[in-house]
């Protein structure tokens, strides 16, 4: 009851400390933020605060990642790039938390709500969630019901009722039955306002619903009954898998928690967040639903047999199903999908850092094909040193069939430019003409080639790109597709980093996470393959 108490009634101000007055440095934070940053950094990093504000230092400087991990060693202690794009990332993330630390501080001050207990609270809030949470009371809001009824003077009532259960509603209510307050039921009805929004707004019942949810909580899918699109209605079937599937929020991998958004979005879904099946059934058998439990060992509400006990319950089954509920399956939903994207972006990430990172085959002339069907398989010779000797292109497959004119074009270039290699790239008809090149092979074994199929991800992309043009001004578009795969082979790093990361395609759902995340952290993992593998500046693309 204290705790709730706590929240009706806003005792006199204290004086706030001086940097939370609402000044913002130049560095983003004040002396006492600034040191609290850099030993949470330290802790987090297992490393020295002497590590962490030299590094501090360089990244307020300008310096990049790369740069630091690279040529700033000395300064760091030797922090590798993995630590400082966290170092990096978790500053940003502590000072946002110091700034928004600060203006609620200011902003509950200037209201005069401010009290020690409060003071310390938020400044010891660990996560921008907490912080929320205890400004929740005191954020300017849009005119509600509970307001309403302050002003119809109803506070008292709430006020009572809650203090002492043993009161009876009916006749407390009658007292306030005046003006705009037309009868009993009216004035219960604006306590239940009051009571219901403070409960809604107490920061220990939001962190113990939330825990509850976190570690208890299923998200469900459901096959919506009317799918509005005819198209979308024609496609429906590939959620289905997710049209009656339940996991725990906890558990739900990365793959899957996109999968069902994506069916939401797309109108084939609907997607909630439940406890487990024995909570559903209690609330259709009009039993109290296991939150409501909480909220009331929360508050400090037994059910006692007292007069007013029977009314509370149902303020608290108002506070969770009305404004609890609703918001609650909202938030960690999309914090939900915020980990599922979190997770797919890492996967992206490491995806690309594999693909850049494959070992090259080095300075030796390479035949690149770009296998096709109908139009063909574009042809591509480039020397050792990447330089394009030699273009064609061979209809080996349907509806063509020219098997043997192929092998044949392929033998003659291979020979005059004493091709080692054969890099084919993994689209359509790669399987048809990896055959081909294993009986070229069988068919003139002087040549001694070696086949390597190799991922052509963003070849298409390249050919159309602006780089290419000014690269290859005078040849057909079908083809720089099949020297960039050529090239590919030779030396991934240099070939890929020309193309953007996000058209790679190195895992699902690539369009459905944060873009803006996504090319950060893409962007981010070609730096650092780039810095861990170093260049050479004498022949080393402009790209590069």
């Amino acid at each position: 009851m204290a705790e709730c108490a706590a929240f009706f009634d806003h005792p006199s101000t204290m004086s706030m400390p001086s940097e939370a007055k609402g000044k913002e440095r130049a560095d983003h934070e004040a002396p006492s933020s600034s040191a609290r940053i850099i030993a949470q950094l330290a802790t987090e990093l297992g490393v020295q605060a002497g590590q962490v504000r030299s590094t501090v230092e360089l990244l307020d400087e300008g310096a990049t990642v790369p740069f630091i991990a690279r040529y700033r060693k000395e300064v760091t202690g030797n922090l590798d790039d993995t630590q400082l794009r966290t170092l990096a990332e978790r500053l940003v993330y502590l000072r946002e938390l110091e700034e928004r630390r600060a203006a609620i501080l200011l902003s509950i001050e200037e209201q005069g709500k401010l009290t020690s207990e409060l003071a310390q609270a938020i400044a010891q809030a660990a996560t921008k969630q907490t912080l929320e949470d205890l400004y929740l009371p005191y954020k300017p809001k849009r005119r509600t019901r509970a307001q309403i009824a302050r002003e119809l003077g109803l506070e008292p009532l709430a006020r009572a009722l809650f203090d002492d259960p043993t009161l009876d509603p009916q006749v407390e209510a009658a007292k306030y039955v005046q003006g705009d307050v037309a009868d009993a039921k009216a004035a219960l009805d604006g306590a239940r306002d009051i009571l219901s929004e403070e409960f809604g707004e107490n920061a220990h019942v939001l962190g113990r619903l939330r825990e509850k949810l976190r570690t208890e909580g299923m998200v469900r899918s459901k096959r919506l009954e009317h799918i509005a699109d005819a198209k979308v209605a024609a496609d429906a079937d590939k959620f289905r898998d997710y049209f009656d599937y339940s996991e725990a929020w906890n558990t739900v991998p990365s793959h899957r928690a996109l999968a069902m958004f994506r069916g939401r979005q797309q109108g084939v879904l609907s997607v909630a967040l439940t406890l487990d099946d024995a909570a559903e059934e209690a609330v259709a058998n009009k039993q109290p639903h296991p939150c409501e439990g909480a909220i009331a060992a929360v508050v400090g509400l037994r059910q006692q047999g007292r007069a007013a006990d029977a009314w509370l319950a149902t303020v608290v089954r108002w506070a969770w199903r009305v404004k609890l509920q609703p918001s609650l399956e909202t938030e960690l939903l999309t914090e939900l999908r915020e980990r599922a994207e979190e997770e797919a972006i890492r996967v992206f990430g490491q995806n690309l850092k594999d693909l850049l990172l494959a070992a090259p085959a080095g300075a030796r002339a390479t035949m690149g094909l770009d296998p096709g069907l109908r139009t063909g398989v574009k042809v591509a010779v480039v020397d050792a040193s990447s330089k394009l000797l030699a273009t064609d292109t061979i209809y080996p497959h349907e509806p063509h069939k020219r098997w043997d004119a192929s092998i044949a074009a392929l033998a003659v270039l291979a020979q005059k430019h004493r091709v080692e290699l054969v890099a084919i790239g993994n689209g359509t008809a790669s399987r048809e003409t990896g055959k081909l090149v294993d009986e070229l092979i069988k068919r003139h074994p002087e040549l001694k080639l070696t086949k390597v199929v190799v991922s052509e991800a963003g070849a298409s992309v390249y050919s159309a790109s602006e780089l290419a043009a000014k690269e290859f001004p005078d040849l057909d578009v079908s083809l720089r597709g099949a020297v960039s795969i050529a090239r590919r082979l030779q030396d991934p790093l240099a070939e890929l980093v020309k193309i953007d990361p996000k058209a790679i395609g190195v895992g699902q759902y690539q369009h459905d996470v944060n873009q803006r995340r996504l090319a950060d952290k893409l962007d981010a993992v070609v730096e650092d393959c780039v810095n861990a593998v170093g260049v050479d500046v004498n022949t080393a693309s402009p790209a590069l």
